[in-house]
């Protein structure tokens, strides 16, 4: 243990996906690093600009999640070393949080010789996140669809359908989830909830046969998008125009910031859409940046190095050629 250096590569994640409100998550082309290993004395590197601000001691969250596994297995390794570098924009609704949760627990996990289980992790990862939707989508890859009843987290993965593409469109401002949460209503309908379970369900089956035409019937929602688009001027006219310009379907990201549109493959109207999102955020005066993604059919990917044989290299030097900015 004491010679490992463990080097992961998390995928980030779009939550929700319209209906699936806490129960669905896609895993995707964008990723955080994280690199652990034991120490004399505990330390921090922090990669990249987004990054400024993070505590630099025990209180920081990978440590704390780190020592959880530790605990979990009965074993002591009281100072680390941790780098960290990561591509996914924090508060923007695309999992940045959920990815440092997974990223800790499974570098954790595999300095020690990986004594918990994957599913162990998955209970572990639910309970600090508070839902499945993120953690499941990171740690498994794929599309998860998930269920948490406060105890217990079940999931099913789904392979996503190969011409399946995201364009995001992501807004220069963060909104935590707290505050996105907090613009909810405490009761919702009879009607509004049979519509999602619908919409949820539909979608779910459209997206394990491969069905990309019912995306745009089934990515409709009555739970939480309309509540939120307060929060996000043009999210509104995104949601409900995004069809017209090409799209299969477009949804609020998790608790946004960030929209998403789901896009076949070769579609011709794909530069006309991603023009559309920014004008729209543009005349609202929002400035946005927009990525094309994939759909990530992995989880973490895991590399054990040891410390005595091979040769420390820099975080940044390992992953240049993979960071996308």
């Amino acid at each position: 243990m004491n010679n490992r250096r463990v080097i992961v590569k998390i995928p980030a994640s779009t939550a929700n996906l319209g209906p699936g409100f806490d129960t669905l998550g896609m895993a995707l082309s964008l990723y955080a690093w994280i690199e652990l290993s034991v120490s004399d004395k505990t330390e921090f590197r922090y990669y990249g600009d987004q990054m400024n601000g993070l505590p630099g001691d025990k209180s920081n969250l990978i440590y704390k999640v780190a020592q959880l596994v530790f605990d979990e297995a009965g074993v002591t390794v009281p100072e680390l070393s941790v780098s960290m570098y990561s591509d996914i924009p924090l508060a923007r609704g695309l999992g940045s949080s959920a990815s440092a949760i997974v990223g800790a627990l499974v570098a954790a996990n595999s300095l020690i010789g990986n004594p918990l289980s994957e599913n162990k992790l998955f209970q572990m990862a639910t309970r600090l996140e508070g839902h499945p939707d993120n953690v499941g989508a990171s740690l498994f890859g794929g599309i998860v669809v998930s269920a948490w009843d406060g105890e217990q987290a079940d999931y099913v993965r789904i392979i996503p359908h190969e011409k399946l593409e995201a364009l995001v469109a992501i807004p220069a401002f963060q909104l935590e989830t707290e505050k996105a949460r907090h613009a909810l209503p405490s009761q919702i309908s009879m009607a509004d909830a049979v519509f999602n379970v619908g919409r949820s369900s539909l979608l779910v089956a459209a997206l394990a046969c491969g069905e990309l035409g019912i995306i745009r019937h089934a990515m409709k929602d009555r739970l939480h998008q309309s509540y939120r688009a307060a929060l996000i001027p043009g999210m509104a006219t995104i949601l409900e125009r995004a069809e017209e310009h090409g799209a299969l379907g477009a949804a609020l990201s998790g608790a946004g910031p960030t929209l998403i549109a789901f896009v076949e493959a070769g579609s011709p109207d794909k530069a006309d859409l991603e023009r559309f999102l920014l004008d729209t955020l543009q005349r609202e005066g929002i400035e946005a940046e927009t990525l094309w993604l994939l759909p990530c059919v992995h989880g973490p990917q895991v590399t054990v190095e040891d410390k005595e044989t091979q040769p420390a290299v820099p975080l940044m030097d390992r992953i240049k050629g993979d960071i996308k900015v």
